[in-house]
């Protein structure tokens, strides 16, 4: 037996959503819907943010790029998948596999630290109240940003240089409608073990970290707040944390769904599913919940809607 030709692969083609040519026209109108809604929600959320000088504080800075992160991770997959849905073939070339997979897992590490960062934030404010201006500064906040920008894309170098130097010689049908590890290992015919163990390694060290560091914070949180006196203190300090933990726990639910399960058949369309959520619908609820939970985005909005010309 020779040895095989790392490049014979040279391009991949998506087995997608559906090869139903009856459902496929239904998905691809009720995931544009989805991705516009996405993309002017997060960009509305930036804008209000930026705009209303009551938003202009840390937790509202760090909504501000999680509305960046769910944009850019949603662009990633999303207008492809539509594409795919109406294309008789479903291809992407080796190169924009690999770069397709570098910016979704680098972003979606940024997701992580970023809902990490909002923690400590809610942390600080609540447990710490009197020391929260001279802890949560703007530059602590921007540091915040550019050390999980930094984390998360050197992670993702990390894993897509293990993943894309796996040898992919025989069929070049990728069982999913993004490049994704679980479809791609299963794809390779080289020795997946050492990519297996980085990935786990990396899964692990971003995902478990940061669900850990804010399971921890929200247990101090509620601690805390379960010692204010007043009912109403304890209503306005839930309020604030409310609209962030549903993000959170939307997150970490489908994450888990999509990677966490062994693999058999019988899971493939569970894994699909999740995936969709995580991809596609979690990047335009977030935007959705802080606008219709969060009382000062509320009246943030109301406001400048009173303001602008009739």
């Amino acid at each position: 037996m020779g040895v095989k030709n790392k490049t014979l692969v040279t391009v991949f083609e998506f087995s997608g959503l559906t090869d139903d040519k009856l459902v496929a026209p239904f998905l691809v109108m009720l995931f544009l819907v989805v991705y516009m809604v996405t993309i002017f929600g997060n960009i509305g959320m930036m804008a209000i943010v930026t705009i209303s000088p009551s938003l202009h504080t840390p937790m509202y800075y760090l909504l501000r790029y999680l509305s960046m992160v769910d944009l850019f991770y949603s662009s990633v997959i999303t207008p492809k998948m539509l594409s795919d849905l109406i294309s008789e073939r479903k291809l992407i070339t080796f190169i924009g596999c690999a770069l397709q997979f570098f910016f979704f897992c680098g972003l979606v590490a940024m997701e992580v630290f970023v809902l990490t960062d909002m923690a400590y934030d809610r942390y600080v404010a609540i447990c710490h109240p009197l020391h929260y201006v001279s802890v949560m500064t703007k530059k602590k906040c921007l540091g915040l940003v550019l050390l999980s920008f930094s984390m998360g894309f050197a992670q993702s170098a990390a894993q897509t240089s293990s993943l894309f130097t796996l040898e992919f010689c025989d069929s070049n049908l990728i069982d999913h409608f993004y490049c994704d590890i679980p479809p791609l290992i299963r794809l390779s015919c080289s020795p997946t073990r050492n990519c297996t163990i980085v990935t786990l390694y990396f899964v692990c060290l971003v995902s478990l970290s940061s669900m850990m560091t804010i399971l921890v914070s929200y247990a101090i949180i509620i601690s805390s707040i379960l010692r204010i006196n007043s009912a109403s203190g304890r209503r306005k300090a839930f309020s604030t944390c409310s609209s962030h933990l549903m993000c959170a726990s939307i997150f970490y639910i489908t994450v888990f769904c999509t990677y966490f399960h062994p693999f058999s058949t019988a899971l493939q369309n569970q894994e699909r599913v999740s995936s969709v959520i995580f991809t596609v619908v979690s990047p335009m609820l977030n935007p959705l919940i802080y606008s219709l939970r969060n009382q000062e985005v509320k009246k943030a909005i109301l406001h400048l809607l009173q303001k602008s010309p009739n």
